[in-house]
Parts: structure tokens; C-alpha cells; sequence
């Protein structure tokens, strides 16, 4: 068996960032909080005296376990610098009725955009709403909406 889980994000500021999922994109908390450490997970990190807290947050639109978004923090952190055309993980997308509206909201819980809102109707005929944009954190998110 195969079956998609989630997805990690490492935070500055877990607790402002697992706000801005719940707030903007209606993510959910399952009472699935972290506050791990130990030889295990030194092991598993390849890191000397690991310690990770953070939060699992039930995606919109699925069941009511899986998939999640992984909101964690280590004691350190290295620095990133998000770019839609670095290699590597480059956005989540979040499919959502009114792509002006979120992205109205991204902004005031402390989001940014990047690049343009677009319109554009495929070959087929089908007409979409896109726009990159980045959490309270600068992590890349893409707001789009389908149409006929």
C-alpha cells in the first residue's frame, strides 16, 4: 500500500504559521501535536540533540485523518529563501473558490504575493484563476480557482 501522508513545514514561528493555515485556508487541528526528541530521532535526523515541536493540520477537502500539513520548529533552523524556480519543493497549492478574495486574505494575516494574478482559458476550454503568493513565513503558495 501506498498512500500520500504530508507535507512538513519548518517554522520560525510555528504557532503564528499554524494560525495563518487555519485562518486562510480553513486547515484544521486533530489533536496531533509534536514536542519530540531523543536518540531515535538523532538518529533519524542526523542531527546531535534533536528536539521538534509543531502541529498536524488536517488538509481542507479530505477525510479526517489524512493527508496533513506538518507545521514543525527544531530548537535550530537554518536560513531559506523561497523562489518558485528553485529546485527542491517549490509550493503548495491550494484550490479555492474566490482566488482574489484569498489572496485578500493571505495579505492580511501576514502573507505577501508574488507575481500577478492571471486569467487564462485552456485549449479545452476550461478557464482558471491563479496566483503565487507566500504564507506569514515566505513559504510559496499558489491560490487557483477552475471554471467551464
Amino acid at each position: 500500500m501506498i498512500r500520500y501522508v504530508h507535507t512538513n513545514i519548518i517554522a520560525r514561528n510555528p504557532a503564528r504559521l499554524i494560525e495563518f493555515y487555519k485562518t486562510v485556508f480553513g486547515c484544521e487541528s486533530i489533536g496531533e501535536t509534536r514536542d519530540l526528541r531523543g536518540e531515535w530521532l538523532d538518529r533519524l535526523t542526523g542531527l546531535q540533540d534533536a528536539h521538534i515541536t509543531g502541529e498536524h493540520l488536517l488538509l481542507p477537502g479530505y477525510g479526517k485523518d489524512h493527508p496533513t500539513l506538518e507545521i514543525f520548529a527544531y530548537d535550530a533552523v537554518l536560513p531559506a529563501g523561497p523562489a518558485i524556480n528553485r529546485c527542491g519543493l517549490a509550493h503548495l497549492a491550494f484550490e479555492v473558490e474566490d482566488v482574489e478574495e484569498t489572496l485578500a486574505l493571505v495579505l492580511r494575516n501576514g502573507g505577501s504575493q508574488l507575481g500577478e494574478l492571471v486569467r487564462t482559458e485552456y485549449a479545452d476550454g476550461r478557464k482558471a484563476v491563479f496566483v503565487y503568493a507566500a504564507d506569514c513565513e515566505g513559504n510559496l503558495v499558489e491560490l487557483q480557482s477552475w471554471g467551464s
